[in-house]
């Protein structure tokens, strides 16, 4: 069995959020039952040298959009650990000339151009290496375009006859709308696809609707945010649509990688440490604090926020509760980037504030020691289709104080329940989410509760091989094999 994934971004060589780290980390899991190939753009930011990443032979290749030619070359390496070839689809026009997966302040018409033209040049450059793939794994509305391609331009292309898709929902808030024209820039057959059964959405052109329609199964990666999504509340306009393919849409919750997100061995940490060795993660907190500027005290809570800073992670919670949190005997860190009037409010706070610091920008070794150092880990998001980052903060004995939704309510275990591994409150509401952080230094005055629920949720399992063998069930059922 071929698989082929398609996607915006890859860990470890380009990341945003929280799709990179699904997509460079469910395949390792995979490849023993599969053959697998992933295609992502070459985004200036990769380093190449550091990578190993190599120019095939003969690579060249143009490909037509609207009326003007656009030259792509296809690079290539390993996925690290595995036998996994990774290509990167490089084009200095739409990708190679920006230092970020997603910069700021692009025009909306280029930025839907950017990813017609990466999707079309995976399907090309798939033909190119005769990997003709039982399954096509889309991810997001940046390769929305690959199942609308296959059934229209491609419709009657036999190398792509016996090919089935997967579209992956990791946040329908993001859909990729435009105006009809964007149909003529990549050359789709209008009179297959712009209706409302294919891509056309009150008028637009909507490239997760058309993904939605063609794909062959839909996968949204909670199985409570699979639920949700077929609500008004958080259906984000889209919830008639996926009413309509329900029978193809399923929940699967998204894991992580221990190889990468260990406390025992992670080298960004000031002291490692373990679930039956814990006193290391002492040593960070004092780390987190002196970093911050805030005086280390082991009786006071330190609370950490690590997120894009957007309004779905519930920052206007924290600004509606901002004098409470002022005055509340715990210590408070936010690591992020985002909109600029949430980062406005962060360095506010950090500069005016005694017990509340903020580092504007994101670094890797820095989010792995606040995860580390913190006692716990604030996730008050409107949605959260599934969430990583209580996972991390979990593993690493930071405990999750989260809105009860998607994700969040699948894999936290709310106190007072047996084997407790969180916080939760359900209102989006900042006096809710500010009792769910009482509550949370209530117990950690208790240290006997307090650090078994700390060693439950370090122990906790949200490793890949629980979720793998779901996938796996899919793609062998959508490729005609035995289960």
């Amino acid at each position: 069995m071929k698989i082929l994934f398609a996607a915006a971004e890859v860990a470890p060589y380009s990341k945003a959020g929280g799709l990179a780290d699904v997509v460079g980390s469910l395949p390792k899991y995979l490849e023993d039952n599969a053959e697998i190939a992933i295609f992502t753009p070459l985004h200036g930011l990769i380093d190449v040298n550091k990578y190993g990443i190599k120019e095939l032979e003969n690579s060249e290749m143009w490909l037509t959009f609207g009326n003007q030619g656009h030259k792509f070359r296809l690079f290539m390496c390993k996925l690290p650990d595995t036998n996994i070839n990774i290509f990167f689809i490089h084009n200095d026009w739409y990708f190679t000339c920006f230092k970020e997966v997603y910069p700021k302040w692009l025009d909306t018409r280029y930025e839907h151009e950017r990813y017609v033209a990466f999707s079309l040049a995976v399907l090309e450059y798939a033909k190119a290496l005769n990997f003709k793939a039982d399954i096509i794994h889309a991810n997001d509305w940046h390769t929305a375009m690959i199942p609308i391609y296959l059934k229209s331009n491609y419709r009657y292309d036999k190398f792509w006859e016996n090919t089935k898709t997967i579209f992956e929902i990791h946040n329908l808030a993001y859909q990729g709308v435009w105006f009809e024209d964007i149909l003529d820039f990549a050359n789709m057959r209008k009179d297959i696809v712009y209706n409302p059964d294919g891509v056309e959405h009150f008028g637009k052109v909507n490239w997760m609707k058309g993904a939605i329609n063609y794909s062959d199964k839909i996968i949204a990666v909670s199985p409570t945010y699979a639920k949700e999504i077929l609500t008004e509340e958080y259906g984000e306009g889209m919830d008639y649509t996926l009413r309509m393919n329900q029978s193809k849409l399923v929940g699967i919750l998204n894991g992580i990688d221990y190889s990468i997100f260990n406390p025992k061995n992670d080298k960004n940490l000031k002291a490692n440490y373990s679930e039956s060795q814990i006193t290391n993660k002492e040593k960070n907190k004092k780390a987190v604090c002196e970093y911050f500027g805030l005086k280390y005290n082991s009786e006071r809570p330190l609370i950490a926020f690590i997120s894009r800073l957007v309004k779905q992670k519930g920052l206007d919670l924290i600004r509606d509760a901002e004098n409470l949190m002022q005055s509340t005997n715990a210590d408070f860190v936010f690591l992020g980037s985002g909109n600029k009037d949430y980062e406005n409010l962060l360095i506010w706070l950090s500069n005016n504030t005694s017990n509340i610091r903020s580092y504007v920008g994101y670094d890797t070794k820095l989010a792995n020691l606040i995860y580390a150092g913190s006692d716990f880990f604030l996730m008050p998001s409107k949605f959260e289709p599934c969430g990583l980052s209580q996972l991390i903060a979990m593993h690493y004995g930071s405990l999750p104080i989260v809105r009860a939704t998607g994700g969040l309510e699948d894999t936290v275990i709310g106190y007072p329940l047996n084997d407790s591994t969180g916080f939760k409150f359900w209102r989006y509401d900042s006096w809710d989410m500010m009792q769910a952080i009482y509550c949370a230094m209530d117990v950690f005055k208790d240290k006997m509760t307090f650090n078994i629920m700390r060693k439950t949720a370090m122990k906790s399992d949200f490793s890949w091989y629980n979720s793998t063998s779901k996938y796996l069930n899919i793609y062998k059922q959508l490729a005609g094999q035995n289960i």
